[in-house]
């Protein structure tokens, strides 16, 4: 196969700020005709609700099913499928199920906690967090299967405290993934269909007479599924739309070249339009680097994959110094950020935008995938700038608490009274000034 089409970029050249923004483009706009066919299989679930999805599961995955119900897997078949893989796989699973948990309930300890206080007139005010009653999870199924995702989505709803955790996954001519169905079973999901596509997004959002409403649907899928999730959002919450995935190595030249070649192929073999990036101040390790991703790729089981991702949206950019790079990096609000530096710690207040951090040589963005602990459910496409990973948060809903004490009722209520007439809110203003004791009126 031809050598490899890996553009490198100079941040002291003429044309950098062209070329780098020409890298950075990723059109989000979703195919008309797909925006049309999501739009007609949402109506048709919502009018139909059991019967549609039955029609669509038999057309896009090749599945008939008399009922819904017969589509639904049993906690017994979750556990035997866990039974049924090998002890190896049955380790690993635990292995990072516990250690999503630990993450996670952790974050609840720091987050996701009521609290209120009394101010010097002895009024209460606060906020109540409460877990959702009920959530969804898409779990991608077909060109690839992910336990993972069902741990990442699955175990942070689990520890908010959520009541019902519906699974739905497609199972592509009826091929159930034993994988998936174990982690279901690890995670503690409460029911799993074997339905996907748009037509499970709408069943979760709209409620069918088998599959009951969510509050919230989770989880990454194709394209379908994305713009299955942003219309029916306000029915119910959603996660994210993501994008393609996405890596950007920070790098000081102090980590085997090899080790950050893969790092960039871990995203790379994802899609074609997965994004890998470099960003190093040292010439002779980019190069070195180069050598590496032109050597170790005819040995990737997925080297197409990685070929085209790689030539349509890698780069190696060489940078003045790593605090430019720190920059350049703030601009790019990547999804996943690795700091392959001898000192990360030196470098990391300096990143402001990224989905998840990876500090020094040792991290690998593959750990943070599966076992690290934190969640791999992240902001893509730059939106990192303003959102943050999939967490327990996600699962809760607050109310503010506001119990205002008669004494409070005169400060607050000639404060509430004068700001509502001048928006020419009588009954606001009247209402405040009702609880004024005469004195002071």
């Amino acid at each position: 196969m031809s050598a490899l089409n890996l553009r490198q970029l100079d941040t002291a050249s003429a044309d950098f700020a062209t070329e780098f923004q020409r890298l950075r483009h990723w059109s989000a706009e979703t195919d008309h005709a797909i925006e049309q066919r999501v739009a007609d299989i949402l109506a048709d679930v919502q009018a139909r609700g059991d019967a549609a999805v039955l029609e669509y599961t038999a057309r896009f995955d090749g599945v008939q099913a008399d009922s819904v119900a017969e589509l639904e897997l049993s906690r017994e078949e979750l556990k035997a499928a866990f039974e049924a893989i090998t002890p190896a796989q049955r380790s690993a699973l635990e292995a990072a199920a516990a250690r999503v948990r630990s993450y996670h309930q952790r974050q609840l300890a720091a987050t996701g906690q009521s609290w209120s206080y009394r101010d010097e007139d002895g009024t209460l005010l606060g906020q109540k967090v409460t877990p959702l009653d009920r959530v969804g999870i898409y779990v991608p199924g077909g060109k690839a299967t992910y336990p993972s995702s069902v741990l990442m989505n699955a175990i942070p709803a689990h520890v908010a405290g959520v009541g019902e955790i519906i699974m739905v996954v497609p199972t592509p001519k009826g091929e159930k993934n034993a994988l998936v169905l174990a982690a279901a079973y690890v995670a503690g999901v409460t029911r799993a269909f074997t339905i996907g596509g748009a037509q499970a997004v709408a069943a979760l959002a709209y409620g069918t007479a088998t599959v009951p409403p969510v509050d919230k649907v989770t989880g990454p899928g194709n394209a379908y599924v994305a713009s299955a999730k942003r219309r029916v959002f306000g029915q119910v919450g959603i996660d994210m739309i993501a994008g393609p995935s996405e890596i950007l190595v920070l790098a000081d030249g102090t980590t085997p070249p090899d080790w950050v070649a893969m790092d960039l192929f871990s995203q790379a073999e994802h899609d074609e339009l997965a994004q890998s990036i470099m960003l190093c101040p040292d010439a002779a390790y980019i190069a070195k680097v180069a050598e590496a991703i032109e050597r170790l790729l005819p040995t990737m089981p997925r080297e197409a994959v990685i070929r085209a991702s790689l030539e349509g949206r890698g780069a190696l950019i060489l940078t003045r110094s790593m605090e430019e790079a720190c920059a350049i990096s703030n601009q790019i609000a990547p999804e996943h950020l690795e700091v392959s530096s001898a000192d990360p710690h030196r470098w990391e207040p300096l990143l402001k935008h990224a989905g998840a951090i990876f500090l020094g040589a040792w991290t690998s963005e593959s750990l943070g995938d599966y076992c690290a602990g934190p969640n791999h459910v992240l902001p893509t496409s730059g939106t990192a700038r303003f959102s943050s990973p999939l967490g327990t948060y996600d699962f809760q809903k607050r109310s503010s608490l506001i119990e205002v004490s008669e004494a409070g009722a005169q400060v607050l209520g000639v404060i509430a009274a004068e700001l509502a007439y001048g928006e020419g809110l009588q009954g606001h203003a009247r209402a405040a000034e009702m609880r004024l004791r005469p004195t002071d009126l």
